[in-house]
């Protein structure tokens, strides 16, 4: 796809999902003034319809007209429900932006993800041809590297790395590899893929925080209490899906959550410092004050 037809691509999908419903008329006095449109030319009626059929069968979205109205997003309720392409929307509207307003990239500030930059694209290949791949890895908490072969099941991202979910030959289950610098190499195989048509990512990791997962790690029922001035923040962006207000208090709140009880979870919560303090379970509650009493002593300052 030659970059200046994606970027025409982008700019109508962000156009017509910010605009719409809206005349062709309207999208082609909106592309004269579009940034992108180097000549200032209008968009002639044959080269839109190119460019909607072409943006269905890349991304999956539907352009329709409706006659009184003007062109839509026609399955734009299962975008909402689709994490990915909600995501790709979001992503192009940002860029269509950032297009538009050139002389503002510098105010605009992005996280770097620097996992994305090599693997990700080989692993996103592998899991749209179907097909298995030779992965080098070498983990931070082991000297030597292995190579084995994997099925890509999913990818997760995770503050800011990403991970693929791979099925290894070697330990005969599902594992967890980040596409950062444990990732030495990926080759991709004419070996077809394997994967449980039953699977589904989103089911597997329902019942935990962040990336950690584990046969031997239940989900359970944890309770979080808040500090008010933190609880705003826990409402607009919940921890996890199961998130659960029980109880609201002037000067607190509790949450209640339903899963595994991870090193990602126990990270998240220490993250919050004071503010955040486990009243149950006991045993979760136990190991989170024993990680603080860790802390403390490396600060002189031994808790009894």
């Amino acid at each position: 796809m030659a970059k200046n037809y994606f970027n025409r691509y982008v700019w109508l999908i962000d156009t017509i999902n910010r605009r719409g419903p809206i005349t062709l008329a309207e999208i082609s006095r909106q592309w004269q003034r579009s940034a992108i449109n180097e000549d200032g030319a209008p968009l002639a009626e044959r080269t839109f319809h190119n460019h909607r059929i072409a943006i269905e069968d890349t991304f999956g979205i539907e352009i329709k007209c409706d006659r009184s109205l003007g062109y839509y997003i026609a399955n734009g309720d299962d975008l909402e429900g689709d994490g990915v392409r909600q995501w790709l929307l979001e992503s192009l509207s940002l860029n269509n932006i950032l297009n538009e307003t050139k002389d503002m990239r510098d105010r605009i500030l992005f996280e770097d993800i620097p996992s994305s930059k090599r693997w990700l694209t080989v692993i996103v290949n592998a899991m749209r041809d179907g097909k298995a791949v030779q992965m080098t890895y070498k983990s931070f908490w082991r000297d030597e590297e292995s190579t084995f072969v994997a099925h890509p099941w999913c990818l997760k991202l995770f503050k800011q790395r990403w991970y693929v979910l791979a099925y290894s030959e070697d330990k005969k289950e599902p594992r967890i590899y980040s596409l950062d610098d444990r990732m030495i190499g990926i080759t991709v195989l004419r070996k077809t893929l394997r994967m449980s048509p039953k699977f589904n990512a989103r089911e597997f990791f329902s019942n935990f925080f962040g990336v950690f997962v584990g046969k031997e790690l239940k989900p359970e029922k944890i309770r979080l209490k808040v500090d008010a001035y933190q609880v705003n923040y826990f409402n607009s962006l919940p921890l996890h899906p199961s998130q659960t207000l029980v109880e609201s208090h002037d000067d607190y709140s509790v949450f209640e959550y339903y899963l595994a009880s991870t090193f990602d979870f126990k990270q998240e919560i220490l993250r919050h410092g004071p503010q955040v303090e486990v009243l149950s379970p006991q045993d979760f509650r136990e190991e989170v004050m024993e990680d603080i009493r860790q802390m403390a002593e490396k600060y002189g300052q031994p808790i009894r």
